[in-house]
């Protein structure tokens, strides 16, 4: 515990002074004459940077086909206008200006070579962090290695440098950063190895990649992309994310439940135990993490989750398979249908009901009894489909400010992944690959094996185009492995497969059925155990389904489904994307380009009527 005391310690540090840094006057401070002059000063600086590594979320795949939010997202229903635009701004670009006023000032410092450069490793890869949100929300974006100042005209005013430009520099960052940061293992606890770096560059090269393929025939979203070679990017991809296991120094890991948070009985509940721990330090699937401790650094995630506005969509309840490794449209599969959670649920791939909220989950403590408000309302999952991802039943964890779950930053099982999808994409997946990447996540809950000629969904989704089944496969298992962990519209929007969203059932939730309908029939019989230990009142009164108090349903294909946009069209017109759909980039905020002229607003936000 002393360990983690002591990295939440530089974490906190670290999300302090980024605070101090989001304008010029304490950046400048750094330029007098006592500073720069020793290893610890390069340290000290590297650590105020650490708050843009990221850190835990409950919000993750919000705006996806994986997720539903009780708010309608202007992005996806196409209303969103450039009025509204951010991520331009001074302070947007201040972690690139802090990272570059480092890296024209390290050079001042006398030492070991390999010591330095630890630290100028660590700088390189928050900028290469930086760049590569920056390119995959605006494309072409300025790139910039010097630390601005407000008479560099020329660089203040220049226009944006093509993606054939930017990428092979977040490129060199990294690459910079994994030939001299430790050797994992052999890092700080709360600092990045070499291993670290490898897993951001085999996602950045997976992510350009992937995405240079598929939208070849998309003219508008390349400008830029010219020179990109996506083979080559998915062979740094593949040989990046092998270089990791090689090692072998990592693993997928079972864990057991926490002693504090009792848990249904059942088969062990190993992948979602993963989510709640306290302790990441020395998890061997952890390459990279935001450590937590109490009265220190905590999150709100073990508060928020399942309770945050927040469902699962149907689609992506549909997308789980068999524990035999069946799609549930194949014949023979075994798939009971969705009259009830429990016929949903039986027999699937037992990461679902170690995701989603279901009748087994226990919320609390010692409860013995679902907690249906959570499972189907707008204050828990809109869809029916709540998240326990995150999700302890211990209580402390839900209290206010005091959530110290540790939260993976990279974790090995992206890592095996992108191993198997940039393989896949290059022809050479072979069964071993398999066997060592896809399949041992599949052995941590007991799925059938993929094989390298899977058999062919009967239902599959739509992408707009055709994927060999192994490919096909692949992707569904990134689906379901790293779901709500934020990398699923990222990854359709590399895969050119936005024509997902148009699915109505990316929107609906759970089959309204008798069976759900008496689920949910509360009589209203309280006992003590029913009670809100704070409050003294009843934990809930009853869940109904349509009418004008009851949750929204609509008919769809001749069944009902729970309708969280009531007031919006089945078929919006909006989830639909074109081939050159303006959404694939973000705009330029209006300001920023009175501000630089030269600036060149992005594909179709420049249009009058898009206002």
């Amino acid at each position: 515990m002393k360990l983690k005391y002591i990295a939440s310690a530089v974490v906190a540090c670290g999300l302090l002074q980024a605070c101090d840094y989001t304008d010029l006057k304490p950046l400048e401070g750094f330029s007098d004459p006592t500073f720069w002059n020793t290893v610890d000063d390069l340290e000290l600086y590297a650590t105020g940077l650490f708050g843009n590594f990221g850190g835990a979320s409950s919000t993750g795949d919000s705006e996806s086909d994986n997720m539903v939010p009780a708010t309608i997202s202007s992005y996806l229903f196409d209303t969103y206008v450039t009025a509204n635009a951010s991520g331009w701004s001074y302070n947007d670009w201040s972690t690139i200006r802090q990272c570059n006023y480092f890296l024209n000032r390290y050079q001042r410092v006398e030492g070991n070579e390999a010591d330095i450069n630890k630290y100028v490793a660590e700088v390189r890869m928050i900028r290469a962090l930086a760049y590569y949100s920056k390119v995959r929300t605006f494309g072409n974006v300025p790139w910039y290695e010097s630390d601005l100042q407000t008479n560099d005209e020329e660089l203040l005013y220049k226009t944006q440098d093509p993606r054939s430009v930017v990428v092979p520099n977040i490129i060199a960052d990294l690459e910079f950063a994994a030939q001299w940061l430790p050797d994992g293992g052999n890092e700080v606890m709360g600092r990045p190895s070499k291993d670290a770096a490898r897993a951001l560059l085999a996602r950045v090269c997976l992510y350009f990649g992937t995405y240079v393929k598929y939208h070849n025939a998309n003219e508008e979203c390349m400008k830029g992309c010219e020179g990109l070679d996506a083979n080559a990017l998915l062979k740094k991809a593949a040989d990046a994310s092998q270089a990791i296991m090689n090692t072998g120094k990592y693993d997928i890991v079972k864990v057991d439940a926490p002693s504090e948070a009792p848990q249904p009985a059942g088969d062990p509940l190993y992948y979602h135990n993963l989510f709640i721990q306290t302790q990441l330090w020395g998890n061997k699937e952890n390459i990279f993490a935001r450590y937590y401790t109490i009265n220190l650094v905590t999150n709100e995630v073990g508060r928020q989750e399942g309770k945050n506005n927040l469902g699962f969509s149907k689609d992506f309840a549909m997308s789980y398979l068999m524990k035999n490794g069946l799609p549930i449209a194949n014949a023979g599969s075994g798939y009971k249908g969705d009259d009830s959670y429990a016929d949903e649920f039986d027999g699937r791939d037992p990461r679902m009901i170690q995701t989603i909220g279901n009748a087994a989950m226990l919320w609390y403590p010692s409860e013995d009894y679902p907690r249906r408000d959570l499972l189907a309302t707008a204050n828990g999952a809109c869809t029916g489909y709540s998240s326990w991802k995150f999700h302890s039943s211990d209580y402390e964890q839900q209290q206010p400010q005091s959530c110290t779950f540790d939260w993976f930053l990279f974790r090995y099982a992206e890592t095996l992944l992108i191993n198997a999808e940039a393989n896949a994409e290059l022809g050479t997946c072979t069964q071993d690959v398999l066997d060592n990447t896809v399949n041992k996540l599949r052995d941590r809950v007991g799925m059938a094996h993929l094989t390298t000629s899977p058999v062919a969904d009967a239902a599959p989704v739509d992408y707009g185009y055709s994927v060999s089944p192994l490919i096909y496969e692949i992707r569904r298992e990134r689906r379901v492995e790293l779901a709500h962990e934020g990398f699923r519209m990222d990854d359709l929007k590399r895969w050119n497969a936005m024509k997902l969203l148009e699915n109505p059932l990316t929107f609906l939730g759970i089959k309204v059925t008798p069976q759900q309908e008496a689920f949910f029939a509360v009589d209203g019989d309280f006992s003590e155990e029913y009670i809100d230990a704070e409050t003294g009142q009843p934990i809930q009164t009853g869940i109904t389904f349509g009418g004008d108090n009851g949750l929204k349903v609509i008919s769809y294909n001749g069944d009902k489904y729970l309708m969280v946009y009531g007031n919006e069209p089945l078929y919006p017109e909006g989830r639909k994307w074109k081939t050159n759909d303006k959404r694939w980039l973000y705009p330029i905020p209006l300001t920023q380009l009175q501000y630089n002229k030269n600036l060149v607003q992005n594909y179709g936000w420049d249009v009058p009527s898009a206002e």
